[in-house]
């Protein structure tokens, strides 16, 4: 896999445009002077957390014993119950009684931006050919970079959108994460099976 391709595949898996009504559902009770800087935090944390993947990852899980498919499994999970979230509100917002009504990590760093398939993505990048790190790291910053941009002007489509139009689009995006979660689920179970025979 050469740099763009590594580029690409990561901005995909990312996916910030699929991100953004789950950023404006989460962001929309936070006061509108902080949003700015709470996205900024988020992605910040996202890009260490990734960076940290890349260069030690498979470090990580051999040190605490555990397979790339029980990474998969258990952001399918916490996908899962956040997309339950998004079609059946809770009074209390999607993230629950959060300090200052603002998220933090979860879920806009982990796992929406430096979510399971992003995470594996670095590991696999490093695996198939760790002599090329520098390449994997430029691959890694420029996708993070080019979804941050995208995620940066989210808060412009609530004026665009909304109340009405964000409650639609969270509940249409909530019936697609949970089959994301799904599938995502499977495939960590899928993995997990197959090193069992």
């Amino acid at each position: 896999m050469d740099i763009i391709s590594a580029f690409v595949t990561l901005l995909f898996v990312m996916d910030p445009l699929g991100n953004v009504p789950i950023f404006l559902s989460v962001l929309k009770n936070v006061d509108p002077a902080r949003r700015q800087k709470v996205l900024a935090r988020e992605l910040l944390i996202a890009l260490v957390v990734l960076l940290l993947f890349l260069w030690g990852g498979s470090a990580l899980l051999d040190l605490l014993g555990l397979r790339q498919e029980s990474v998969s499994i258990a952001g399918a999970i916490i996908l899962f119950l956040i997309a339950i979230r998004m079609i059946f509100p809770s009074p209390y917002g999607l993230m629950g009684d959060t300090p200052d009504g603002e998220p933090f990590i979860v879920p806009l760093a982990i796992p929406m931006v430096a979510g399971p398939s992003a995470l594996a993505i670095a590991m696999l990048l490093v695996t198939s050919d760790p002599g090329r790190m520098l390449d994997w790291t430029v691959a890694l910053v420029g996708a993070w970079a080019a979804a941050a941009v995208m995620l940066m002007s989210a808060p412009l489509l609530l004026k665009v959108l909304g109340n009405r139009g964000l409650i639609a689009v969270e509940r249409l995006m909530g019936m697609v994460l949970v089959m994301i979660a799904v599938q995502m689920f499977f495939e960590g179970v899928e993995g997990f099976l197959h090193l069992q025979n």
